[in-house]
Order: structure tokens, then sequence, then C-alpha cells
């Protein structure tokens, strides 16, 4: 079994069968709804003595301290956009510790009143960082092999296993592996039932983080697609009840392969010999006291991704390189300046041609981060309230980010959408409605200023109709939301504004605007971009004081 803590329960017998799980993700999925009458069940208040610790560790494990050198990565977003990778950096000490600070790192801390509090580079609902991050690698200079987490507060590894010979033969010389899992009590602490939901889009986020750093060292990367979600327990030791006794639940979430071509990794022989290797630390617990979220158990459950065939995704079409951001910046500088932004100041527009350049680089290419490590077909397509971009009329859009899905969500919307086309000619964007809708745009994102106040909102529409086939593909659709969220908020702060995402909003109010029924179609994540409005109250501190880059 999993580490178990918080009351999260073991494994339903309910959710056992293909049957049982396809009604379990279904039922979560409009339990956990909004609705403008009713929130989904959550906590009513913090309980702020049991407020989680942000930071996972193990210990009596042994610490590798990471250098923070990405001040001198040269590599800048505007090439990475156009899929030019810099020469493949070599992996050792220092440029796996440029991974990791522009990915999961520290961005900044934050003081006011009294309190202080951490921003990352990877986005994170609530600022609360479910995910926690798992490199497998053979020996690299500088890094002994095994498996080591990542814990970001001293920007260190901690070595969980040190596994006997014959471990290093099983990369082939082919890269590292880097595997992700959620603590969902971190976020179910705040926001109860829906959580699980928040956990999966801060999965995406981090995909993405991880992709576009390693691209960044000239790395490819990949989620391993064949892999099922015990192979990541197994092979990330989250499945040690021994090591994690009291400690709250990891649930494996990704595994991700860097800078290997095709299946150079042999991850079946390192499951073998992770089985035999020597693994050190306990978890720590991250609060004294708990609520009960079953639901969270039932869907995590349901959802999970057994072994499966390799993906059989068809090319993405081929499309003309991205138009240029506004700010061609350096890749280390947009990681650690992303933000997200509380308010809006409701008068900043931005140009035609930089928000058709922002949704231009939504769109999947085969060789271009963070996209070429996704090996599914794209599910998710948005849908946006442009409200202030100079040239385009107000109005409801849709960019459809793979042709073969047009006829699709075409015949489950309004009849009487325009679907007129919109923009470059390249650019899948269409014009369902020509309208002022910023206070549709706040009632749907429950009330909320910051999508009236912005240049422009968005929904992500997901086909959750391939559920009832593969209901482990409930969670990818959160964790492709996520992917564009991470790839938005870049974009928004190349643009010169700033995005955040917005996890509540009233699902069926969304849905029931666009004339969507039944289940094939659902909003899954929202977002918004603009011109922020900083408060002047809080204090910024560098992320790693005294020790360089990024300090």
């Amino acid at each position: 079994m999993n580490c178990e803590g918080g009351g999260m329960a073991h494994e339903p017998a309910a959710v056992s069968t293909d049957s049982g799980k396809v009604a379990a993700v279904r039922a979560y999925h409009e339990h956990s709804k909004h609705r403008p009458d009713r929130y989904a069940p959550g906590p009513g208040r913090l309980d702020w003595a049991n407020q989680p610790d942000p930071w996972r560790h193990w210990n009596g494990a042994a610490r590798a301290l990471l250098p923070l050198a990405a001040d001198g990565l040269a590599t800048r977003y505007a090439a990475l956009r156009r899929g030019e990778l810099p020469p493949p950096a070599p992996f050792d000490l220092a440029h796996l510790g440029i991974l990791f600070e522009l990915s999961l790192a520290l961005s900044a801390w934050k003081e006011f009143g009294g309190a202080r509090w951490a921003l990352r580079c990877n986005p994170s609902s609530g600022n609360l960082h479910p995910t926690e991050g798992y490199l497998i690698a053979p020996a690299l200079p500088g890094i002994p092999a095994g498996v080591h987490h990542y814990l970001s507060r001293e920007h260190v590894l901690e070595q969980r296993a040190a596994p006997r010979e014959g471990w290093d033969a099983a990369f082939g010389g082919q890269g590292v592996l880097v595997a992700l899992s959620s603590i969902h009590w971190r976020e179910a602490w705040k926001y109860g039932m829906r959580a699980w939901r928040y956990c999966q889009h801060d999965c995406g986020h981090a995909v993405a983080a991880l992709t576009l750093a390693a691209a960044a060292l000239g790395w490819p990367a990949r989620v391993l697609d064949r892999v099922g979600d015990d192979d990541i327990a197994r092979l990330a030791g989250l499945d040690r009840a021994a090591d994690c006794d009291g400690a709250e639940r990891e649930a494996p979430e990704v595994l991700l392969q860097l800078g290997a071509a095709g299946d150079g990794i042999d991850v079946d022989a390192l499951l073998a010999f992770a089985a035999q290797a020597d693994w050190h630390g306990r978890a720590n617990r991250l609060s004294s006291a708990h609520v009960d979220w079953p639901d969270i158990a039932v869907v995590d459950a349901a959802a999970r991704k057994p072994r499966t065939a390799a993906a059989d995704a068809p090319a993405p079409a081929a499309l003309p390189l991205p138009a240029a951001p506004v700010l061609d910046l350096p890749v280390a500088t947009l990681a650690r300046r992303r933000r997200s932004a509380v308010a809006f100041d409701g008068v900043t527009t931005m140009a035609a041609d930089a928000f058709f350049a922002v949704l231009d680089a939504l769109l999947p290419r085969a060789d271009v981060p963070p996209w070429s490590a996704w090996p599914w077909p794209p599910q998710v397509h948005p849908a946006f309230f442009v409200h202030r971009v100079d040239g385009l009329e107000p109005g409801l859009y849709v960019l459809v980010r793979d042709p073969a899905a047009l006829a699709g969500l075409r015949g489950a919307m309004r009849a009487d959408w325009l679907w007129h086309k919109a923009g470059p000619a390249p650019l899948p964007l269409y014009l369902l409605i020509p309208y002022d809708l910023r206070e549709t745009a706040q009632l749907v994102s429950c009330h909320q200023e910051i999508a009236a106040d912005s240049c422009f909102a968005l929904g992500m529409l997901a086909r959750t109709g391939i559920v009832a086939r593969e209901p482990w593909r409930y969670a990818q659709l959160f964790r492709e939301c996520g992917m564009l969220g991470h790839v938005l908020y870049l974009e928004a702060e190349a643009a010169g504004l700033r995005g955040t995402g917005i996890g509540c909003f009233f699902d069926d109010t969304m849905h029931e605007l666009l004339g969507l029924a039944g289940g094939e179609w659902q909003s899954l994540y929202h977002f918004t971009v603009g011109g922020p409005v900083e408060d002047g109250r809080l204090s910024s501190l560098p992320p790693y004081a005294g020790r360089g880059s990024g300090s």
C-alpha cells in the first residue's frame, strides 16, 4: 500500500471493476462541481493549527546540496517556443541543479505582517504545492546512483535508495527519470473534495515546468505512457509503508524520461533493482490532525493508471513557427519571475498580435516543449472570453487545438453559434458570438472580478467522454489542462502581463452558456490574463539568500 495518513482510506472494493471505476469517476466529478447555490463540499473554515507543512522531507536520508547556477544559462524562451534546443548539457550535479532550480525550486519569499511564505517556479492552487519530485538516476558526477527526493526549501537532493550492482546499466547512458507524486491532504486542508482536481492541475504544471527546464539544457523530455501508477510508486519508494508510518500519503502521478531517446531506459530492470535496494529515510508528518475526505480516496483509486500499450498519437498537424513573444527573455528570468496575479486593473489592453502569439504557443507541435513531452493526442480546447484585446472584437471564441475535434465541438454546442474563423490563417480560432461578456466571465468564475478585469479569461473544455473507455484518462485531462495553464503563465509574463489560474468556477453554468449537454465535454480549469495590480504592502526576499544564482 501507499503511505497513509490524514484519514485516507485504502482502495475501495467498489472501484475494482472497470464499470465501477467509470461510475466512481463520474460520481466524483458531479459531486465536486461548484454551483451558484451550492459549492462543492469543503472544510468550511481553515484550521490554521493543522495547516500542512509545505515541505516533505525524509528524516535520515543523506543530502546533496545542489548548486544555484541558472543565471549562467543562455537559453532564451523565444528559442524554446520555436523548438530550438541548445546542445545537450552533461548530466551532472550542476546541470541537474539547474533543472530543479527552474522547475520545482523557490522563486522568492514574501513577507507581510510578520508572516513569511515561499513562492515557487511551478504554479500551485492556493500556493499549497501538493507535488513532490523524485530524481531516479545512475551514478553521475556529484550524484550517487539511486532514487533522490528533491527538497525545494534547501534546494537539495535526499537519497532515498542506494541500489546494488547493475542499476546503472538499466539507463544505458540514455539520461535520467523524474517521478512526480501528490500529497492530497495539502490541498484538501483548504479545498475539501475538489482538492483532487487541483492536485492533477498542479501535476500538469510541474510536467510543463520540468519539460521546459530540461529543454533549456538541451534535454528532450517525454512522459512514459506505458508505465502504471503502481510502477511509479515502487520505483520512487512511495509504496514503502514502513518508511512513512503515520505520514500523509503520496500518490504516484507521472514518470518523465529526460534526455533519452525512445525506450532507452529499462524501467522493468529498474523496478527489479529498486526492490533489492537499500532504502533510507522516514517521511515527516505534515499535520497533527486531519479531516477525512473519502471521495478523494475513491476517485484516486478509480483513476489510477494501469500499465498500458504505448499511446498511438498521430503527429500534430504541421504548423508555422509561432509568432515571437513581446519580450525576449532568458528562460531563467522568465521561470523565476512567474507569479499568480491577485487582481487586475481593469484597463490594461493587449495588442491582437500579442494575443494571437499567446494562443499560438498553446498549439501542440511535435518538437516544441512542453507539448513534445505529452504522448497523447490533445483533448483540451480553450473557450475564451475576450475583453480587452485591441483589434479583436470582444466576445466568445474557441481555440481548437486538434483539427479532428472541430466537428465534435460544433455538434456539442449551441446550434446558433457563428463559428467564424478569426485571427491569422494558421490559427484555429473561431468566434462564436461578438459580445461584451465581462459580467458573464465574472459570474462563471464564482463572481471573481479577476475574470472580468483582465484582457481575457478562458475555460478549458476537455473531452471527458474518453473516461467511459479508460477511466485513468480522467487524471490525464486535468494534467493536460495544467500544462496549458503553465504555458499561459509564462506567455503572460512574456507579453508583459500576468496570469492566474482559476479553480473556483461554476462548472455547469459554463456548460449551459456554451450549450453543452451530457458528459462528453466538460470545463476542467479556468484562467485569466491581464494587467496586474501589485500589492505594495508585501516585501519580496530572495529564494536562497547568500547562495548565488537567483538570490
